[in-house]
């Protein structure tokens, strides 16, 4: 069968597009640096409550090293220290250590410390606030419980036409940081459409990596019959950029954590092979999969920009003064 790439333009086997941006962006950057110099400057154990982001190579790297990783507080000894990853917690985990004397690391992304700040804001303004994202996702198990009385989550814009508030002049929308951003901008026209006085946080919530990885991996979809998304798959901003490149019109995506996933019978037939990976994963591996790809006869490397990152944030305070 003849693709839909074939029929429009020359066909270029070997060449493979390289999406930029891609891997970690500056809040996982900082939440893996963060444990790394917590094991340098304490020694381990250090516990990390949750994985520090959802990346499978990074979490058994970090558990190497002498992180380990728990569900609960309660799995700490007293008296240990506790870095909290990412993806923030709520209030009642820093009272949860504190009653553990835990001395606590907080490598909470600083762009969903600032949706936790918007929610304890609408809040104390008795806003009704409804939250965009996936129910039980650590970061919006955090954010509600900022604000758990005024908080109600919501999926998608099927999810609207039921949701009942005290006063439709006094709604406001935030979301989950990683989510699809097209998708996300629906669901708030459908609440705008429903409340049409609803309030908007001061920027929007979806992360500015989330935003650029999904742009790349659309001029990915542009051109390339097979997309490679490197992520895991309990990692949210990976699974929306595979959804992403879908929608966007590419014929094949996978999503793959190591180079030895990938099954040989996705290159049959095909030209140009996009590359991308979540904001989660590191670098290497998308390495290790530009080698399998080279090794495989694709090592014509083309960099397709969406945008330039310099962001960079600084690591946590705990970290930049003795906690014992």
């Amino acid at each position: 069968m003849t693709s839909r790439r074939s029929a429009e333009s020359p066909r270029q086997p070997g060449r493979v597009l390289l999406a930029s941006p891609r891997s970690w962006c500056a809040g996982v950057d900082r939440a893996v640096l963060a444990v790394e110099k917590a094991l340098e400057q304490y020694g381990p154990p250090i516990y990390v409550r949750h994985e520090i982001v959802h990346n499978k190579y990074v979490v058994q790297s970090l558990q190497k090293k002498g992180a380990v990783f728990v569900e609960h507080t309660d799995e700490v000894p007293e008296d240990s220290i506790i870095l909290f990853s990412a993806h923030g917690v709520a209030p009642t985990v820093h009272t949860e250590a504190a009653e553990r004397n835990l001395a606590t690391i907080d490598a909470t992304c600083p762009l969903v410390t600032k949706v936790h700040r918007e929610a304890v804001r609408y809040a104390q303004q008795d806003y009704d606030i409804i939250l965009i994202g996936h129910e039980g996702h650590e970061e919006v198990i955090g954010t509600t419980g900022e604000a758990p009385e005024h908080i109600t989550l919501v999926n998608g814009p099927d999810d609207i036409a039921e949701l009942s508030v005290r006063d439709e002049s006094k709604v406001a929308w935030l979301s989950q940081a990683t989510l699809s951003v097209d998708e996300t901008m629906e669901t708030v026209n459908a609440l705008r459409r429903r409340f049409p006085h609803l309030s908007s946080p001061p920027s929007d919530d979806i992360c500015y990596a989330t935003q650029n990885r999904q742009m790349a991996v659309k001029k990915l979809a542009e051109r390339a019959e097979l997309i490679i998304v490197v992520g895991s798959k309990n990692s949210s901003n990976s699974v929306r950029m595979v959804e992403v490149a879908r929608n966007a019109g590419a014929p094949a995506v996978h999503l793959v954590d190591f180079a030895h996933e990938i099954d040989e019978s996705w290159l049959e037939g095909v030209g140009p092979v996009g590359l991308t990976s979540g904001a989660s994963a590191p670098d290497t591996l998308v390495d290790g999969v530009l080698q399998w790809l080279a090794e495989h006869g694709y090592t014509d490397i083309e960099t397709v920009t969406a945008a330039n990152e310099s962001l960079s944030f600084a690591l946590p305070h705990e970290l930049r003064r003795h906690l014992r």
